[in-house]
């Protein structure tokens, strides 16, 4: 939902035009005029935070409400810029909506951000402000700041998002996941000149699995392969997801060949380990196994791979040479890609 204008709590707390009245001490004025009394009883009854900021970005007036969304009293937040609760890294968006307004907008559009509450917590909020200027000569004065709480929202939000990347039936992330991550992540990689590697796994004989113990087993061996790989991967910027079938990849950032064989080998051993029955499997010894394909790439000026397509190819040949060398094992290529407009 899009906040509503402030432009009639502007007209309340700072004049109509051609009234001169000026903003300048609305927050300790005690001759308190009529339309100040109006803007009053609306911010002091709002569940939104309201807040009138100098020039200078220092509050002058907090609304009531600023105590259930942000932790601080009113009185403790008068004084005080965005900086008391505004992130950092949010700051430079703050800035920038700040300098348009200044530079004649008259409204700006809703931001959402991020925001820290007093006991250290963070909630997110829609933002929308406003500036007065002077009726007379136009000259810009204060803000007008709303802010609305959208935690429920984005959750929600975050929520729905998650599910639309996530596969149903193993809990990894889906083909869309994949896909995403992989050129995101080589994108980041070409503009560190780095490398990053991939993995391909295939359960051996998947389909003569689910033809033996059905296929109700055959996805409980799915589930089980997959909480398997997820024991294995303990990095954040690492991404499990079910490619496609009974093939599974993983995405590594920032991994060379070598770590990735590391992690591809720990990956294979621990669903060999699971000792899940597989009577049409004699390479793993009538275990359920996997043959991976691991490749790496290298973001080079002079490479000649065609990006990220390449690595994936690449993945996918190394997984085939697996298979052809007798199963449960793994197979790796190094890539030296391409940096130019088509890798990125």
């Amino acid at each position: 939902m899009r906040l509503p204008s402030a432009s009639q709590l502007i007209r309340k707390a700072f004049g109509r035009p051609g009234s001169g009245q000026s903003s300048a001490g609305l927050a300790i004025r005690s001759d308190i005029h009529p339309e100040e009394t109006d803007f009053r009883m609306l911010t002091e009854n709002s569940g939104d935070v309201i807040m009138q900021l100098g020039p200078d970005t220092k509050a002058r007036y907090v609304s009531p409400s600023c105590t259930r969304l942000l932790g601080w009293l009113p009185e403790e937040m008068v004084g005080h810029g965005p900086e008391m609760f505004v992130p950092p890294e949010h700051l430079q968006n703050i800035a920038a909506a700040a300098a348009l307004l200044l530079a004649g907008a008259d409204e700006g559009e809703p931001l959402a951000i991020e925001i820290r509450r007093k006991d250290g917590k963070t909630v997110w909020v829609e933002s929308k402000a406003r500036i007065v200027r002077d009726p007379l000569t136009g000259v810009p004065g204060d803000f007008v700041l709303i802010m609305r709480d959208i935690t429920e929202r984005k959750r929600l939000e975050e929520q729905l998002r998650s599910l639309a990347m996530t596969d149903g039936l193993t809990g990894l992330g889906n083909r869309r996941a994949f896909d995403e991550t992989l050129d995101r992540e080589w994108r980041r990689t070409v503009r560190s000149a780095g490398q990053m590697s991939l993995l391909l796994l295939d359960i051996d004989r998947f389909k003569g699995f689910n033809d033996k113990y059905g296929h109700q087993v055959g996805d409980d061996c799915l589930r089980a392969v997959a909480a398997a790989i997820r024991d294995v991967l303990h990095r954040p910027g690492d991404l499990a997801s079910r490619y496609g079938g009974e093939e599974l990849a993983v995405i590594l950032p920032d991994t060379d060949s070598e770590g990735a064989l590391e992690i591809a080998e720990r990956l294979r051993l621990a669903i060999e380990n699971l000792g899940l029955p597989h009577g049409d499997n004699p390479e793993g010894g009538g275990r359920v196994t996997v043959s991976i394909g691991s490749a790496t790439a290298l973001s080079r000026s002079g490479g000649t791979i065609r990006m990220p397509e390449g690595l994936l190819l690449a993945a996918d040949t190394a997984l085939y040479k697996a298979k052809h060398k007798g199963r449960n094992r793994v197979e790796a290529a190094l890539l030296l890609a391409s940096e130019g407009p088509d890798a990125a």
